[in-house]
């Protein structure tokens, strides 16, 4: 079964061309089924890639899965092409006016990881965002900066400046084997990493509401849970695609700004060979894990959530 975007999306056509199952909304109003629905916060500054991106992942599932995005109100992206926030996205606070709930809400990565998070300029709006969602969405999937926000506001876990960026593609291991996140999944997988910034790992081990589900030594706390799985937290990046590392090592090369090449991603190091992807399968696994258990959990009615 398809995911749900307006075919005036600029994404549709893309996944099309990728053979990722979409559905219209005209075609989806005609069948008797109830789809999930699920809400994607978009704070990432690549809009339209990270669109694709995560579409890309929820649309490789048996499920329809029917997609909001959300945007920020207190912040003018300079990223989005004109007017596309406007005809694409709904601002957080009408659907906490309008009390809309999801059986899932994606809360991706942000621009401002080095900042304190009251600094940002949309943190008020953020955590107004986290407070509605702990009652109206049944499971909420927290990705990079999201995940070290939701973390902070929801149990108090600091976040850490690194020595130096976290960016390449690290190993990963599974210290929960039975959670259902990670059927499938191989005792190591690999997963992107682009952050300066990390959640204190002994604040979260000491948290009792928090359970680590994947952390190492090389790349610290991966994948975190609460409340038996409604919070997810990623500090990752496994919804980037093949490319995504190499923008961002020659954005900020070019820039001047001291930046590495990303690890065990070129082929022998060499930026000018095009990377090797290593990651995909598990991707596209772990987010139709994460769909299948709010299938299954979720309330077929969501005013009873």
């Amino acid at each position: 079964m398809p995911i749900k975007i307006p075919k005036t999306l600029p994404a549709y056509n893309a996944l099309r061309e990728e053979n990722v199952f979409v559905i219209t909304e005209d075609r989806a109003e005609h069948q008797d089924i109830r789809p999930l629905k699920v809400g994607i916060l978009n704070l990432m500054p690549t809009t339209l890639d990270t669109e694709i991106q995560l579409l890309r992942l929820l649309g490789n599932s048996p499920l329809q899965v029917d997609i909001t995005f959300l945007r920020m109100g207190s912040h003018e992206s300079r990223n989005a092409p004109p007017g596309h926030l406007e005809r694409f996205y709904i601002s957080s606070g009408k659907i906490i006016q309008d009390r809309i709930r999801f059986d899932g809400l994606i809360i991706t990565g942000a621009p401002v990881e080095t900042l304190p998070f009251e600094e940002g300029d949309y943190w008020k709006e953020l955590t107004a965002v986290l407070d509605y969602s702990s009652a109206n969405v049944w499971s909420t999937l927290h990705i990079c900066w999201g995940a070290q926000a939701g973390l902070y506001r929801r149990y108090d876990i600091p976040k850490r400046e690194l020595p130096r960026k976290l960016f390449g593609v690290f190993p990963h291991r599974i210290n929960e084997r039975h959670s259902i996140l990670f059927r499938g999944f191989d005792d190591e997988f690999l997963a992107p990493q682009s952050r300066h910034t990390e959640s204190d790992r002994e604040a979260i081990t000491a948290c009792p509401s928090l359970l680590i589900h994947s952390a190492t030594d090389e790349a610290g706390v991966f994948i975190v849970s609460a409340r038996e799985g409604r919070e997810i937290y990623v500090t990752g990046h496994l919804e980037y695609d093949s490319l995504t590392l190499d923008r961002e090592y020659r954005r900020d090369r070019d820039k001047g700004l001291p930046i590495t090449i990303p690890k065990n991603y070129y082929p022998e190091d060499d930026p000018s060979r095009i990377p090797t992807v290593r990651w995909r399968a598990h991707a596209h696994l772990f987010f139709s894990n994460w769909l299948n258990y709010v299938y299954q959990e979720t309330p077929f009615d969501l005013t009873a959530l």
